[in-house]
Formats: structure tokens, sequence, C-alpha cells
């Protein structure tokens, strides 16, 4: 009975580490700056008659990379991923939600982006008194995708159109989906948001205020929070940070 027991354990233990589950990891990726260049392009390009100011620092905005639909973890890949700060596990329908490829997944986030770079020209140019026959922004963001890098966006336009210098020459990084009226809301992959900018040395990190509870589980590693409602909101918190004057904080 004993030896049976044994055998059943040692099965059911194999089984685990041997079964595929239904889980993807996550992981930190790559951060854009959106006063800087992609590809030998500027991430935002403005044209038109108005003037385009010179800029110093960089503003990053975050991205998570995410695990093939197709990769397959079993509990032994998934505990180590567990244990590893560097990595997040989530289910595999939070992120290929109804069976769908990974390439629909992929054309739903560029829509997903095209729909944030609309809004952030827009709120951008609003805050600005500017129209597009001022200032045409074009992105050139690659393959990344999601919403989440509307505010950074807009940041970019607002420091290149305005000579404000909203970096005061630091390397600030952040995320944050924006809406065409400026209001910031919230996103996902924080934490590993978090890692990518601090990775590439960033020093303040700007977020949506309805994150500071997820921001404050995953712990700022050494970064400064700076959460924000509007995208006018934003803009005065990173003056702030130049002027010595007061910043939000979560």
């Amino acid at each position: 009975m004993l030896r049976v027991s044994l055998f059943l354990v040692l099965l059911m233990f194999a089984l685990a580490f041997s079964v595929p589950v239904p889980y993807v990891v996550v992981r930190p990726s790559s951060t854009l700056d959106t006063l800087g260049e992609n590809e030998g392009r500027p991430v935002v390009e403005i044209s038109g008659p108005a003037r385009v100011y010179p800029t110093t620092g960089r503003l990053l905005l975050t991205t998570v990379g995410v695990g093939a639909r197709g990769e397959r973890h079993h509990l032994g890949s998934l505990l180590r991923a567990w244990w590893d700060t560097d990595k997040a596990v989530v289910p595999k329908e939070s992120v290929y939600p109804d069976g769908k490829s990974g390439q629909q997944v992929l054309e739903a986030n560029l829509r997903d982006m095209n729909k944030a770079q609309d809004n952030a020209t827009v709120a951008a140019l609003a805050y600005l008194g500017m129209s597009t026959e001022q200032a045409k922004p074009t992105f050139h963001t690659g393959r990344v995708g999601g919403p989440s890098a509307g505010l950074f966006l807009a940041l970019g336009i607002v420091d290149k159109l305005s000579g404000q210098d909203l970096t005061g020459g630091r390397t600030i990084a952040g995320t944050g989906a924006i809406d065409a009226d400026g209001r910031v809301r919230r996103i996902g992959g924080l934490p590993m948001k978090l890692l990518a900018a601090k990775r590439d040395q960033a020093t303040v990190f700007v977020l949506p205020r309805a994150e500071c509870g997820e921001a404050d589980r995953a712990g700022n590693g050494g970064l400064r929070l700076v959460p924000v409602e509007t995208l006018a909101g934003a803009v005065d918190a990173l003056k702030a940070l130049g002027t010595g004057g007061k910043v939000p904080s979560c």
C-alpha cells in the first residue's frame, strides 16, 4: 500500500511538472523616448508651420513583453517565474481572450495604439490651444501596441511645441492611457513597467493616480512616483519637479 501511494505521489509530481498549464509569462520590455528616435525616425514628429523647440532629457514610455500564445509552460517553469521578481505570471486567457491568435491580438493592440495616438494629438493640441492646421504630429512607434502610451505621446507633443523643457534634463518614465479630453486612465502591467523604467535609468515615474495602490504593492524600486489624473496635471507636475514646487505623490 505504501509503495502504491508513493508511486501515485511521484506520478502526480511528474505530471505537474510536465503537463502544460494555461499561463503566460510577462516581462519588462523596451522603452521608447518620445523626445528621441526609433529606428532612425523621431518617435514624435511634428510637421506644419508651428515652431518645434529643442528638448532635453528623456520621456520614456514603458512597455511589457508577453509570452507567445503557443508558449508552453509547466508548473516547474511557472514556479521559477513566480519567484523571479523580474517576471510575472498571468492567465493566458487574460492576454489571448476568446481563443484569439497572437496575430489577432497584435492587430488589436496596434489599433489601440492608433487610437492612443489620435487621443494624444487631440489632447495635447487642445492643451496648447493649437490645431492640426498649425501642427500635425505623426508617430513612429514600431510594433508597440496598446493604449498605455497615450500620456507620454501627449507629453512629447507638448514638450516639443511649448519649449517648456518638461524633463529639466532628467530621464522620466511612465505610463497611462489618455482620452481626447486629456483625462488619464489606468493601465495594466505596472510592476513590469516600473522595472523597465529603473533598468533604463529613469529617476521619476509618472502614472495614473488610480494605479497608486498597485504601485505600493509592487514597490517603487527607488523611483519617485508622480500620480496624475489629467494631461494638464502631468505637465504641471513635471514643471514643479524642475522648479522645486509641490509635486503629487502616491
